[in-house]
């Protein structure tokens, strides 16, 4: 994993009180969480950590949630863990998403992973999660750009991963997060008005 840090909604660097760890697999994108662990380290550690799982993962060829053997893993995986959470990379279908609801709302963080800035499905990805009632942190990963922090923060994000190059060649990333006119709570894109008046 390279080099990466955690910005709230504000932000404020949050790294040094984030202990999230992302499950190495094959398909794991750079940036995702701050550390990693194998399945192995997992299983042998005494202390239960807070982990990431790739949701295309846990899913069947039909989008659902997987039964018999990798129920059984996820069960395991949940005796090691003191909380849970998910990674999604954007190029997934949105429908998955509504499919699976109740499996979501019982997650504590949702990791958004952005493989292309122009690739636009994070936005939604985080809509659907809020419209779905998901009330846990929604941090985003991957290729975003500075100027689109703040509609991220619109549509339902929280919180951010940033590589350190981005985060010192940004002169004032904190601009970022209020880059939008705050005449609303910054929440509800439909709040504010069509036409401002002259």
């Amino acid at each position: 994993m390279g080099n990466h840090h955690v910005l709230n909604s504000e932000g404020i660097d949050i790294s040094q009180n984030d202990t999230w760890l992302a499950l190495n697999t094959n398909e794991l994108p750079d940036g995702i969480a701050l550390s990693h662990i194998s399945l192995l380290e997992l299983l042998h550690k005494q202390e239960k950590l807070e982990v990431l799982l790739p949701l295309s993962d846990l899913l069947d060829a039909k989008g659902n949630i997987a039964g018999g053997l990798l129920q059984q893993v996820y069960e395991l995986l949940s005796e090691h863990t003191s909380r849970f959470g998910v990674w999604v990379t954007s190029d997934s279908d949105t429908e998955v998403l509504t499919r699976i609801p109740e499996f979501l709302l019982q997650q504590d963080l949702i990791v958004i992973h952005l493989p292309a800035f122009t690739d636009g499905r994070g936005f939604s990805f985080a809509q659907t999660l809020r419209q779905l009632g998901y009330q846990g942190e929604i941090r985003m990963a991957g290729k975003f750009g500075r100027d689109q922090i703040a509609y991220l923060l619109r549509a339902g994000a929280d919180s951010f991963v940033i590589s350190e190059h981005d985060l010192h060649s940004i002169s004032d990333i904190s601009q970022a997060f209020n880059a939008l006119a705050s005449s609303y709570d910054g929440r509800n894109a439909a709040d504010l008005p069509m036409f401002a008046g002259a």
